[in-house]
């Protein structure tokens, strides 16, 4: 039984779907309609779809509603929204989910984007957002309160690296009623353990390691299906952030392979990780698994693995990290992760320069910070690489 598959099994075969030519990779639904057998049919499935009944792509499309299926599968959620990109996905979910006089707590080690959202878009309609250190226990117990709707972070930040204990803060925010949102992206769906440490919604931008390849922007928002199926998909249904059908269908291509991928990169980025610990052109070496890593032990317990990111401090600030990256020779200069390929990211100058320079300091990105994701590439051939760049500096 389907139920009874494991991760990898659901990976590959989850949610199938098979129109009547009985094909063995899952159709491309390219349509934005569906047909009707009569105008009576047409009222009925407006009044109330079926649970495999399609109205307009916008709302659902058989490719789309595989890849969720699937996806939720793996999460362990009882349904999932396939959304236009990642940041579609947090967006919808906040905005899906607070009203005016609602209040949020977040972690303030965020993306820049998402800080946007909460800061700029959600505060202009009205919701109240508290933004705290999100390792400290103790600023979540002060800062959640009788009106808090919901509290949002990422289980391991974007760039820092910090790990937020994902059980200890939903206790928090069950107690006083709130919704556990988490932006899992850096966790990845391979090593989730998200659901029974307490969220209730769990985003992932499906661009990063779901697709893996660098190909199609997507996002999901997973969770109950009173949620997932109620205010989410109301919301984004209407306001338009829908997956298309085709990145769908590269989605559920990049998750056949997901599981191999992802396990191998955080294999490689455990090993890039101890070798480079201690070189004398960097100031640190922040990774999960490493056991000078802050939240090293919190970081097996919740994923049982350092991830397939890191971040190296570069002694010597902005000059000698871009002295590093430009004498890089395999590893790409660019601003995705999750990607087969590795990439290098300067976050102070890029993903994060919006932030003030106070904010950046607050959130450990200096500017010598670079962030490595680590992809599917020979360890040794990388090592030497980074290795070949530090000694540049």
């Amino acid at each position: 039984m389907a139920e009874d598959w494991r991760p990898r099994t659901r990976l590959v075969h989850g949610g199938a779907r098979r129109s009547q030519y009985g094909e063995v990779s899952e159709a491309l639904h390219l349509t934005q309609g569906f047909v009707y057998d009569s105008a009576a049919a047409a009222e009925a499935r407006f009044r109330e779809a079926g649970p495999d009944e399609f109205i307009y792509a916008r709302y659902g499309n058989p490719t789309v509603a595989t890849f969720e299926d699937r996806i939720a599968a793996l999460e362990g959620t009882e349904a999932g929204f396939a959304t236009a990109s990642g940041m579609a996905a947090v967006a919808g979910a906040l905005m899906a989910l607070t009203r005016a006089g609602d209040h949020v707590v977040a972690s303030r080690a965020l993306f820049g984007s998402c800080l946007y959202v909460l800061e700029e878009v959600l505060a202009r309609f009205g919701v109240e957002v508290t933004l705290v250190d999100g390792t400290d226990l103790d600023a979540w117990r002060a800062a959640v309160r009788a009106e808090t709707k919901l509290v949002f972070f990422e289980s391991v930040s974007n760039p820092a690296l910090e790990v937020i204990d994902i059980a200890a803060v939903a206790e928090i925010a069950h107690a006083a009623g709130a919704l556990v949102v988490v932006d899992n992206v850096f966790a990845t769906p391979v090593f989730s353990r998200a659901v029974p440490q307490g969220a209730d919604i769990v985003i992932y931008s499906a661009t990063k390691h779901i697709d893996g390849q660098g190909r199609t922007l997507g996002g999901v928002i997973l969770g109950p299906r009173e949620i997932v199926r109620g205010p989410v998909e109301t919301y984004m249904k209407h306001t338009g952030g829908a997956l298309s059908p085709f990145n769908a269908w590269v989605m559920l291509k990049g998750l056949e392979t997901i599981d191999l991928r992802v396990r191998a990169q955080a294999e490689t980025a455990a090993r890039i990780a101890a070798a480079l610990e201690g070189h004398a052109a960097l100031a640190r070496v922040i990774y999960p698994g490493l056991p000078s890593h802050p939240q090293f032990e919190l970081a097996q317990r919740q994923m049982g693995t350092g991830g397939t990111l890191l971040a190296l401090e570069v002694a010597g600030g902005q000059d000698a990290a871009f002295r590093f990256l430009d004498a890089l020779g395999i590893v790409l200069i660019s601003n995705n992760l999750g990607d087969a390929k590795s990439i290098a990211t300067h976050p102070a100058t890029t993903t994060h320069q919006r932030l003030a320079e106070a904010q950046k300091a607050a959130l450990g990105i200096t500017p010598g910070l670079v962030r490595l994701s680590v992809g599917l590439e020979d360890p040794e051939d990388l090592i030497a690489d980074l290795s070949r760049a530090l000694d540049a500096v």
